[in-house]
């Protein structure tokens, strides 16, 4: 499969979002965030990312948006992620916030992730960030949707330069698939100097 991958942003990123948020609840609906998501809630916070400092790397199979990682600057995201960094060292001002990266499943294993990660960085040093951080949802070893053989992504990431910041947490409420209400799930941050 020959896939491109691009940066959007301005009216290309605008027009990305729906397609974007059809891909989020796909991919966002397996293990690790078993994600039960609705297009109404997918617009809302999508339309964040509508601001000339954010940025969506997508990645196409012809037209079709099979991927894509989003990035702004930590202070535009929310206000639950920007506590996680309350008495840390790194200045909120100096962070670029790699969100989301979603990717189909028959696209994965080609060197898409890392595509992901360069592009975000690259748009953060151009806006002058000294450090990009992101979070991953924390769920129990032994919890009952986990897959077997399942391996998470640390060692990508770590091979990446980045590491987790201690103590550094977020919480987010989401319903999971399956589940009637929305459960506070916590989402371990991981950060690098740019």
């Amino acid at each position: 499969m020959k896939v491109s991958v691009r940066p959007l942003t301005g009216e290309a990123l605008a027009a990305a979002l729906p397609d974007l948020a059809k891909l989020r609840i796909a991919v966002f609906r397996d293990w690790p965030y078993l994600y039960d998501g609705d297009l109404a809630y997918e617009r809302r916070y999508l339309s964040g990312y509508a601001r000339p400092e954010a940025i969506v790397i997508g990645a196409f199979d012809g037209t079709q948006l099979v991927g894509a990682a989003t990035g702004m600057p930590m202070r535009c995201h929310a206000d639950e992620f920007e506590c996680a960094f309350t008495g840390r060292p790194e200045p909120i001002d100096d962070i670029f916030y790699c969100a989301e990266s979603v990717l189909l499943p028959q696209y994965r294993g080609q060197g898409l992730g890392h595509a992901f990660f360069d592009g975000r960085e690259r748009h953060a040093r151009a806006l002058g960030k000294r450090w990009s951080a992101f979070c991953s949802v924390q769920r129990p070893v032994d919890h009952p949707a986990r897959p077997a053989g399942f391996r998470p992504l640390d060692e990508f990431w770590r091979k990446r330069g980045y590491a987790p910041l201690p103590g550094a947490i977020a919480h987010l409420a989401w319903k999971d698939v399956g589940e009637t209400s929305e459960t506070r799930k916590s989402l371990q941050f991981w950060s690098r100097a740019l």
